[in-house]
C-alpha cells in the first residue's frame, strides 16, 4: 500500500471517527436515535457515513436560521393581544400554555370554526374565500396537484390577482415540483400572483452552504384577508391524489376559521415567506387584527419546524394528551414517535383514559407503516385500542380529547414531522365545535377493523424480531 493509499485510509477513518463522536455530542437528540445513528456508523461505515452527512441531522445553512428567527422575532408584536382562553385553569389549561410557550404568542378568543364536510367541499370553501378577497389571498401547500381541486384554486388566485388583491403562493419545490413546472405556475406568474419554490434542493457547491435536501415545508396554510385561515391536514388535490392513486381516496380534515387565530396563521406564514424570498411584510401584518366574535372559541395557531427548539412537537403532542381525564382518540397515516410521545400516549391508557388510535389499513409509505405496526404491542398492552381504516388512505391529523379539546394540522405523529418538516398546526376548545370533530372520527371508525390485542401480543418470534429492529431504526426515518 502506498503513503497516498494511506493517507487517503487515515483521513476517512478520521472523518468516520469525527462523524462518530458527533453524533454521540449532538444536543438534543433522544438517546434512540443517538442509538440508531451509532449502531450504523459502526455497522455500515460507509453508508452510514454517507447517510449521516445528507440526513444525520436537521441542518440549515448559518444565514438561513439566524434570518428565520430574526424575522420571527420582528413579527411577533402584530400578533393578537388577549392573553386569557375561557378554559381558565380547568384540565386543558397547561396544553394551552404549552402552545403559547412554543409559538410565543398567547391563545387568541372569539374565533369562529367551520368544518368542511368533504375534501372536495373544503376545495369549494376556500376557492368561495378567495374570490370574496379584497386585500390578500396567502396560500401555502406542500402538495399542489394538477387536477380538478388544484386547477380550481390556481383559477381563483388568478382571477383574485387580475382584480388586484395581493396574492403571495408558496408551493413546496419538491412536492409541488410538478405543478411548478407546469403552465399553472405561469398562469398564476402572468396574472400578478408572486410566487416562491419552497425550499429549493440546493445543488453543487450550493448544498455546502444551503439545507438538508429532504427538509421540506410539509404546511397546509390558507389565509384570506389576514382574517379568514384554513388549517388540516388537505393538500391542494382531488381525493383521488393522481400522484399516488393506488391508495386513494385520500381521507383528508380542513377547518375553516375565522377571527383572530388567522392573524396567528398569517405571522407563520409570513416569517417562511420573507425569509425565502427577501420581502418584508411587517407592513401587512400590522393592520389592525380581527375582531373576536362574542361567541367565538379559543384557538392558537403554531408552526415548527428544524428551526425550533428540538422536542417542540412532540411536547405539544404530549400536552394534548396530557389534558385527557377520560377519551383521547388520534388519527395519524404515519407513526414513528420518539420516546416522550411514545410515553405520554402509553401514560394517558395506563392511567384509564379510554385512548383509541386510527391508521389506514394500506399506507402508501411501506417502511413507515410497518415501522407504525411495529409499535402496536407496547401499545396495546397498555390498554390502547388500535384501529385500521379501510375506506383509503386516511390522511387526517386529528386529536380529540374529551370532546372539548381539539388538535388539527399538517403533523404526522412521525420523525420527520417532530424534527424535520415545517409543519402548522391548531388547537382549540370547545365541546360543541370538537363533538363535531369527533363524529367525524367516528365515522372513520365505522369504516375501520379493530385490531386483535391477542395477534398482537402472541406474535410468532421472527416477528418480535422484525418488530423490534424496525422499532431500533425508527429513528431514521
Amino acid at each position: 500500500m502506498t503513503k497516498l493509499n494511506v493517507a487517503i485510509w487515515v483521513i476517512i477513518a478520521a472523518l468516520h471517527l469525527a462523524v462518530i463522536v458527533r453524533a454521540v455530542l449532538l444536543a438534543g437528540r433522544d438517546p434512540y436515535a443517538r442509538a440508531a445513528w451509532l449502531l450504523l456508523l459502526i455497522a455500515l461505515p460507509f453508508v452510514g457515513l454517507t447517510l449521516y452527512v445528507l440526513f444525520g441531522e436537521p441542518w440549515t445553512s448559518k444565514r438561513f436560521r439566524q434570518r428565520g428567527r430574526l424575522v420571527y422575532e420582528e413579527l411577533l408584536p402584530f400578533a393578537p393581544s388577549p392573553a386569557i382562553h375561557s378554559g381558565g385553569e380547568g384540565p386543558n389549561a397547561n396544553a394551552f400554555r404549552t402552545f403559547e410557550g412554543a409559538s410565543r404568542w398567547p391563545t387568541s378568543t372569539g374565533n369562529l370554526a367551520r368544518l368542511a364536510p368533504d375534501s372536495d367541499t373544503a376545495i369549494a370553501m376556500l376557492v368561495e374565500d378567495i374570490d370574496a378577497a379584497a386585500q390578500s389571498v396567502h396560500l401555502s401547500f406542500y402538495i399542489w396537484l394538477d387536477d380538478n381541486n388544484g386547477r380550481e384554486v390556481v383559477e381563483a388566485v388568478c382571477r383574485a390577482a387580475r382584480r388586484g388583491v395581493t396574492c403571495r403562493i408558496a408551493a413546496d419545490a419538491i412536492g409541488s415540483r410538478a405543478l411548478i413546472n407546469s403552465d399553472l405556475w405561469t398562469m398564476m406568474r402572468q396574472a400578478g400572483a408572486r410566487l416562491c419554490k419552497s425550499l429549493e434542493v440546493p445543488f453543487g457547491m450550493a448544498f455546502l452552504a444551503g439545507h438538508r435536501t429532504d427538509l421540506r415545508n410539509h404546511r397546509k396554510v390558507a389565509v384570506i384577508d389576514g382574517s379568514i385561515t384554513y388549517c388540516g391536514s388537505q393538500n391542494c388535490a382531488d381525493p383521488a391524489f393522481l400522484i399516488k392513486r393506488k391508495f386513494a381516496p385520500w381521507v383528508d380534515i380542513l377547518v375553516r376559521f375565522e377571527g383572530p387565530v388567522a392573524r396567528q396563521a398569517d405571522i407563520i406564514f409570513a416569517s417562511a415567506w420573507t425569509v425565502e424570498t427577501g420581502e418584508d411584510l411587517c407592513a401587512v401584518m400590522s393592520a389592525q387584527p380581527p375582531r373576536p366574535s362574542p361567541t367565538g372559541i379559543p384557538a392558537i395557531a403554531t408552526g415548527t419546524g428544524p428551526l425550533s427548539p428540538r422536542g417542540t412537537m412532540s411536547e405539544m403532542f404530549a400536552a394534548v394528551l396530557a389534558a385527557a381525564q377520560s377519551s383521547a382518540t388520534i388519527t395519524t397515516p404515519y407513526f414513528a414517535p420518539d420516546p416522550a410521545l411514545l410515553a405520554a400516549i402509553v401514560a394517558a391508557a395506563r392511567r384509564g383514559v379510554a385512548v383509541r388510535i386510527v391508521f389506514p389499513h394500506r399506507n402508501d409509505s411501506r417502511i413507515v407503516g410497518a415501522i407504525g405496526r411495529a409499535y402496536y404491542p407496547l401499545l396495546v398492552e397498555a390498554g390502547v385500542k388500535i384501529f385500521e381504516y379501510r375506506g383509503g388512505l386516511l390522511h387526517a391529523k386529528t386529536k380529540v380529547v374529551d370532546d372539548t379539546l381539539a388538535l388539527i394540522g399538517s403533523s404526522n405523529m412521525d420523525r420527520r414531522s417532530l424534527d424535520l418538516n415545517f409543519e402548522n398546526n391548531i388547537l382549540f376548545e370547545s365541546p360543541e365545535f370538537a363533538t363535531q370533530l369527533s363524529n367525524r372520527q367516528n365515522l372513520w371508525l365505522d369504516d375501520a377493523i379493530e385490531i386483535d390485542s391477542d395477534n398482537v401480543t402472541q406474535r410468532p418470534l421472527a416477528r418480535r424480531l422484525a418488530d423490534n429492529l424496525l422499532t431500533m431504526i425508527a429513528p431514521l426515518f
